[in-house]
């Protein structure tokens, strides 16, 4: 009993402590707002039974809140009204994957938590002996235009088909994730390619009719993105993070969702290229 007593006692005075992390104006604020974009899943979504908030940035900034023991309070809003509203205040951070590029970091600044990249996928049927990204030199792929997956898919087609002798990959842009997987599935391409937290979702959902090609053809860092002014609220979100590392937390959350392969062993501020 003595040994369980101490042990509340430290949890008591080890949860005050790292709250005097935050910022003094968002301690007197008593809460976080953070904005959410849910329709992407399964980084954030809605459950189509009960139309609750899920997804991998949900379970980890609910557990960041914890950690630092503050209240979160979700500003939903669509993917691009994020960055204006990091702007103007409207809310603390964004709780919603975002690429973090050298271009964002021009207004943003980056708590990098989670690896991604263009991910090659296609149907069981259409694989035709389809193992590795070199296989589709000469096939096509269809991948969301307004991306960065369409010219990475271009660039990688160069560099390893045309560079190597071989016919260049056809890449064929669409206006969207959802445009891009009837591409693939109705037959006008080969294959497509998208997220990789994205397709190991679609595996889920969907056993048996999809399959990967290789790893991804190239490999970014999604980040939860604050304004450049806050970043003491960043890096208290960032150690929480790495605690979270450290004490099994964060690992736990990615298994749950099938995303461990693109869990980072350390967090990172703004490392994205």
């Amino acid at each position: 009993m003595k040994f369980l007593s101490a042990g509340i006692v430290a949890m008591v005075f080890m949860a005050p402590a790292f709250a005097q992390e935050l910022p003094e104006a968002v301690r007197k604020q008593g809460h976080l707002r953070v904005g959410i974009e849910a329709t992407y899943p399964p980084m954030a979504y809605k459950d189509p039974a009960t139309n609750e908030r899920r997804g991998v940035n949900v379970d980890l900034v609910t557990a960041i809140g914890k950690e630092l023991g503050i209240e979160l309070r979700w500003e939903e809003m669509a993917f691009a009204q994020l960055i204006p509203a990091i702007a103007t205040n409207r809310v603390d951070f964004s709780g919603s994957s975002m690429t973090d590029l050298p271009s964002r970091r021009e207004k943003l600044s980056f708590v990098d938590y989670i690896s991604t990249g263009a991910q090659i996928f296609t149907t069981v049927q259409q694989q035709k002996g389809a193992q590795q990204p070199i296989d589709f030199c000469g096939r096509s792929i269809a991948t969301p235009r307004t991306t960065n997956y369409f010219p990475q898919a271009q660039a990688w087609s160069e560099k390893n088909c045309v560079a190597a002798g071989k016919p260049p990959i056809r890449v064929i842009g669409t206006e969207g994730a959802a445009a891009a997987r009837t591409d693939l599935q109705q037959g006008r391409a080969d294959g497509a390619i998208l997220g990789a937290e994205y397709v190991v979702y679609l595996s889920q959902q969907n056993p048996g009719t999809f399959v990967t090609i290789g790893e991804p053809i190239s490999r970014n860092l999604s980040g939860m993105a604050f304004a450049k002014e806050q970043a003491p609220l960043r890096d208290a979100v960032a150690g929480a993070l790495n605690r979270m590392i450290s004490n099994g937390t964060y690992m736990e959350i990615l298994k749950k969702h099938g995303l461990e392969k693109q869990a980072l062993s350390a967090i990172t501020i703004d490392a994205g290229e």
